[in-house]
């Protein structure tokens, strides 16, 4: 054949290839691609993405070979790397079984924790306006006014009178220094008169009367309510003797007890509110006043002091009391219903709804709990979604496809993962070498 033969030969097949492949490009915009190109599609899609060993899913090579412990690398699909990026311990359910287990999800949000101390405690008389009674000198009471622990007195108002030999002496000098005029000597014995707690009022009668009482009659020094009353009537007294204590109720206080590893959130200051057996549905509203610097070598507890308004009079000492240390901050933190955390007393868990009926158990480290919600530190997102029913069953079914890294708290494995060449995502996303 001649070279012109050639060339129209050549001319001719591109021609009819070129209007092969034009009619090829049309029938892929216009429509289903022919069996040819399904053909090559599907044996494009069953090309391995990598291979891996079967014993270690992490050691992964580009293409075929041994694993360390000498066994043919498996490769692994399109396909089977989808299923695989659910990630370990991932179960699938169909939508009825989910419905018939009746599966809750609550999101995890940020929001203010309002966490609080419950703890019990015992009224108590406001101590720093507690007084107590002793006498200045020996001597016998002679009348006492008052007749039990209990009673309600007024400042002023007589308590008891007292017969002793000191006080007529002390009175006796007073009227010498009168009667003599000397100033020095009168300003002294008045000043005596008044260390041994004799009242002004009666000072002034006895400048004017001239006359010496054989018994004394001391007041009130505050208004309130008597306790410990320790004498009666002909008891012999000295100063050692506490003759009777004088307390104010017009506010009280709480000792109550919390915790050792409460102790750090509490702080003078915080909202109370505290309930009483004998008055249901009182409800009353104090703070903290005080702070104990050291536990209950004991109890391992540390004391607190609640201040509480008692205007009515209804609170009384030693009345057993239920109370509410309010300690939430302004700080919102990630929180998730308390009821979606499973606690083994080794882990803190809790089950990721991932959609399309799948789950999956993660391991979460906890901060402050309240009465709904519990803080999460560790393991969780702001937005992520978690069971809060049924989700111990789901948690079970989760283990039994989990890696020992699941078993492992949210440090050990940050541990782990920082250890290891390669490792998964914290939702199971499988990484590229």
């Amino acid at each position: 054949m001649s070279h012109s033969g050639k060339y129209i030969a050549v001319a001719s097949i591109g021609a009819v290839a070129g209007a092969l492949l034009a009619a090829l490009v049309l029938r892929q915009g216009d429509g289903p691609a022919t069996v040819g190109e399904d053909s090559a599609s599907a044996a494009k899609a069953r090309e391995p993405l990598y291979w891996v060993a079967p014993m270690d899913p992490d050691y992964r090579r580009d293409g075929p070979g041994k694993s360390p412990m000498g066994m043919d690398l498996v490769p692994v699909y399109a396909e089977d790397a989808a299923a695989a990026d659910t990630g370990s311990g991932t179960v699938e359910i169909s939508p009825a079984v989910v419905n018939n287990l009746g599966v809750r999800t609550a999101m995890a949000a940020y929001r203010q924790l309002q966490a609080e101390i419950r703890t019990v405690g015992y009224v108590q008389y406001d101590e720093d306006r507690l007084i107590h009674i002793h006498p200045r000198v020996e001597g016998w009471i002679e009348r006492l006014h008052i007749k039990a622990s209990g009673d309600p007195v007024e400042q002023g108002q007589p308590l008891y009178a007292l017969y002793s030999p000191q006080l007529v002496n002390a009175q006796e000098e007073l009227l010498l220094a009168l009667k003599r005029d000397n100033r020095r000597l009168i300003q002294a014995a008045e000043e005596r008169l008044l260390a041994l707690q004799l009242s002004p009022g009666f000072i002034a009668a006895l400048r004017q009367e001239r006359e010496v009482r054989q018994t004394v009659t001391f007041l009130a020094p505050q208004s309130g309510v008597v306790d410990n009353l320790n004498i009666r009537e002909g008891f012999y007294v000295v100063p050692d003797t506490m003759i009777m204590s004088i307390g104010a109720l017009d506010e009280v206080w709480v000792e109550a007890e919390v915790f050792e590893r409460q102790a750090a959130r509490v702080r003078v200051g915080q909202p109370v509110t505290m309930t009483l057996d004998y008055l249901p549905g009182e409800v009353w509203r104090g703070r903290v006043d005080y702070v104990y610097p050291s536990l209950d070598e004991q109890t391992r507890t540390l004391g607190v002091r609640l201040r509480f308004d008692n205007a009515a009079g209804t609170l009384r000492p030693n009345m057993f009391a239920q109370v509410v240390i309010d300690i939430s901050d302004d700080e919102e933190v990630l929180v998730v219903p308390r009821e979606a955390v499973i606690r083994t007393g080794q882990q803190d868990r809790v089950v990721l709804a991932l959609g399309q009926g799948r789950y999956r158990s993660v391991a979460v480290r906890l901060g402050g709990v309240d009465e709904e919600y519990a803080q999460v530190l560790e393991g969780l997102d702001g937005g992520e979604s978690v069971v809060v029913s049924a989700q111990f069953l789901l948690d079970s079914e989760s283990s039994r496809s989990s890696d020992l890294g699941r078993m492992e708290g949210p440090g050990e494995m940050e541990k782990s993962a920082g250890q290891a060449p390669h490792n998964h995502h914290q939702h199971g996303g499988a990484g590229h070498d």
